[in-house]
């Protein structure tokens, strides 16, 4: 046995072992507790920091007239105040997140031991996380940092002292209204306001007890609750919101009943602006780039989504929302015909190409980091889901797999669409794709394709320039290059198949015939054409192959916008800007936007104004005619149609005196083209979004400074130059003893050769054979 006195002993060593623990405990969570107190992990917001959580404003984007574009904000202020809120949301919110709202400081102790002892000893995670309404409000505003394994605790810290100190500064119902104007709900959308009107197209103050609580009931998992994608789920969800709302004596039992008997019934509210969000992701990047460079007067930095600031663009919005509105309209009358082409064995569905496509996303490469077999990721690609998509510019639910999905979105053509002040360079319209819920990829900034046909007025500008004239004729024989790999530039049509036919220059860029093209790309010299195109604003790499003279060259739009610009600007290449200044809440300019002097191509104003006039005569009586005959515009327009290799991308370049535009139609997948020439020509995809847009300018009284505007008048010798028949066909005794052989090899002439060809052209008039 064993004596009394070693017994207590032991229980006493037991005692200050156990007080030395738990001191040591404490020890460390007080020091732990200090660092994040103190900020040693990072920033702990104080009061100062706070209080600008409620005078935080959003900064406005406006047009050159100062209309409202769009806001930028993490806290919109001018969404609803806490007396718009109806009271049954107010109690659904508390009943279903924080039913002890009232009574705390900001931390509930008794959540906090609940999900202690359920969560961390027992193991259950149906018990919440224990934060209250002002923690969450916290990460809504603040959001988490990534500290490695301390990340949960650390943030809990930080957000429970911030909490604390909200609650010090701010009533109730000011926390409520903070926290319902920036809390995250489904659809991607943050704040009460925005997704009352999604949902349900009402403003908050105008929701019904049931709607209310199936609003509240997405907070807990915005995307599994998402009442469009899981109605069923959802419709679950909001009973139990009702019914917490029931147990906390905030319904009678009738009123619950009533209330859980109804179906939701959603009324989707369609955003318009979708594809304006491209140029506002275009401002945000520029002017965050900008301000990073500028502090405001305590020595802070600027923050676009909270101080409040002006950011004055050249946008003009009433032309910004036609040209949106034409490359819908474009879009949704392509995109049937361009399915309908492919019959049924379309590309997006070939399950060899999805799959390629599939193991380049993210989701796939994390399957395979987790060591599944190909028939479980297989199994996973093909399991379906609801998933909402757009159709026809309106979203819709549909069941679809992975793979449904990537077959769905590659079957989606695009567009783009960028017009400017030719003279200033001042962008007034920019559509960088044709919906910014189906791809966020700007075409205009970032993308590069090939350019077809509309580079060739370059080709035919270089022509000019070293010594051809418009009514030089050049013969539109197809020739084999024998130093080319035989490569032998084709015609469309058949009127070219006459070996004795010849074109003039103009005729020849009025109807984009390949052949002479490229003959004139060989007169003028290929080095001395991308010399010319590089004085003309293209400053991507151009190869000096003679493949150049049919648009193999792959541009960016705004470079196409630079060129074409040129043409109506007696040969002045514009620098593009898109904003003029950025102004605080008091007006003060924070910083200036100087347009830059336009800069001189090598290309001389006589010649110019020659180039100018073959382009419009593209409009009058070639392949942009149907800008006259479709579209009814009789206005001074010049311009060029282009369509590259398998239908891949077609363009329209539209040139007048005060406005450029730029339009792309093809498909985000650069193997996928439209299946005809037919209908994915330019003429046919591109040309329309300039006709729409035009045609409704013209309409409104606003704009006839732009639709009135006349070209520069010709000379009379510069009309003598473009005065001539089309075409001519060699004489007898010219077909009996020419030399009628198709192969040939491509003079790669120097800038030296075709300057003294030029002189001697110009000097005696030789015709081109």
């Amino acid at each position: 046995m064993s004596r009394p006195g070693l017994k207590t002993k032991k229980l006493n060593r037991f005692k200050k072992a156990s007080v030395f623990g738990v001191s040591v405990i404490l020890l460390l969570f007080l020091l732990f507790f200090g660092s994040v107190y103190f900020g040693f992990w990072g920033k702990v917001q104080n009061e100062k920091d706070l209080a600008n959580i409620q005078q935080a404003e959003a900064t406005e984007i406006l047009d050159y007239k100062g209309n409202i574009i769009d806001k930028l904000y993490k806290y919109n202020r001018q969404s609803i105040s806490y007396s718009e809120i109806p009271k049954h949301l107010i109690h659904a919110l508390v009943a279903t997140e924080d039913a002890r709202f009232y009574e705390h400081d900001g931390v509930d102790k008794y959540s906090l031991l609940r999900v202690f002892f359920k969560s961390i000893l027992s193991g259950d995670k149906s018990s919440g996380g224990g934060s209250t309404i002002t923690q969450q409000l916290v990460k809504n505003i603040y959001g988490r940092n990534v500290y490695g394994i301390f990340s949960l605790p650390v943030n809990k810290l930080k957000e429970s002292i911030v909490a604390r100190r909200i609650e010090k500064m701010y009533s109730k119902e000011e926390i409520l209204e903070l926290y319902l104007n920036t809390v995250p709900f489904s659809g991607n959308t943050y704040g009460i306001e925005s997704v009352a009107r999604l949902f349900f197209s009402k403003t908050t103050s105008e929701l019904n007890l049931q709607e209310s609580a199936t609003l509240v009931g997405t907070l807990k998992a915005n995307h599994s609750y998402n009442p469009r994608l899981f109605p069923e789920r959802s419709q679950l969800r909001r009973d139990v919101v009702i019914s917490q709302m029931l147990k906390y004596g905030y319904l009678s039992s009738k009123e619950a009943n009533q209330a859980m008997s109804e179906p939701i019934q959603l009324s989707i509210s369609e955003k318009n602006t979708y594809q304006r969000q491209y140029f506002i992701d275009l401002v945000k990047a520029e002017v965050e780039r900008v301000l990073s460079d500028i502090k405001k007067e305590d020595g802070t930095a600027y923050s676009i989504e909270e101080d409040g600031l002006q950011i004055h663009t050249t946008l003009d919005l009433g032309q910004q929302k036609l040209l949106e509105n034409s490359v819908k309209n474009q879009i949704e009358y392509l995109q049937p015909l361009f399915e309908a082409e492919y019959g049924n064995a379309p590309p997006w569905k070939n399950e060899e190409l999805l799959l390629k496509i599939a193991k380049q996303t993210k989701t796939y490469q994390a399957w395979k980091a987790q060591n599944l077999s190909a028939n479980q990721i297989l199994d996973s690609l093909t399991k379906r889901r609801p998933v909402e998509v757009i159709d026809q510019g309106k979203s819709t639910v549909l069941q679809l797999s992975i793979l449904d999905s990537l077959s769905y979105n590659l079957k989606q053509i695009n567009a783009a669409s960028l017009s400017i002040d030719p003279e200033s360079g001042r962008i007034l319209a920019y559509v960088g794709g044709a919906d910014y819920r189906l791809s966020k990829f700007d075409i205009i900034e970032n993308s590069k394709r090939q350019v077809g046909s509309t580079f060739k007025p370059v080709v035919y500008a270089s022509g000019l320039k070293y010594g051809l004239r418009p009514c030089d004729y050049i013969s539109a024989k197809e020739i084999t290059y024998t130093n080319l790999d035989n490569w032998s530039p084709q015609n469309s049509g058949n009127a070219e198949k006459d070996p004795y036919l010849n074109y003039s220059l103009k005729y020849a860029l009025t109807n984009s015939i390949n052949t002479v093209s490229v003959k004139v790309l060989e007169e003028a010299g290929i080095s001395n054409t991308i010399n010319l195109a590089k004085s003309m604003g293209i400053t991507s790499k151009l190869e000096e192959q003679p493949s150049l003279a049919l648009g193999t060259a792959e541009l960016n739009m705004k470079e196409l916008a630079k060129v074409y610009s040129s043409f109506t600007s007696q040969g002045k290449v514009p620098q593009l800007y898109f904003i003029t200044k950025i102004t605080s809440k008091t007006g003060k300019i924070i910083a200036k936007f100087e347009a830059k002097p336009p800069q001189p191509s090598n290309l001389d104003p006589e010649q110019n104004r020659l180039l100018l006039a073959m382009l419009e005569n593209v409009v009058q009586e070639g392949t942009a005619k149907r800008l006259r005959t479709t579209y009814g515009l009789t206005q001074d327009i010049a311009g060029k149609t282009g369509t590259t290799q398998k239908n891949k991308d077609g363009w329209f370049a539209a040139v007048t005196p005060k406005l450029v535009n730029i339009t792309w139609v093809g498909h985000n997948n650069a193997s996928i083209g439209f299946k005809s020439t037919r209908l994915g020509q330019g003429a046919n995809t591109a040309l329309p979004v300039f006709g729409r847009l035009y045609r409704a300018m013209a309409k409104e009284a606003q704009y006839d400074f732009i639709t009135e505007a006349r070209f520069s008048g010709l000379s009379p010798e510069q009309q003598e130059a473009l005065d001539c028949v089309s075409e001519k066909r060699d004489g007898f005794f010219k077909r009996l003893f020419s030399n009628d052989k198709t192969e040939k090899r491509f003079d790669k002439k120097t800038e030296e050769e075709q300057e003294k060809k030029g002189f001697f052209q110009r000097l005696f008039g030789k015709t081109k054979d």
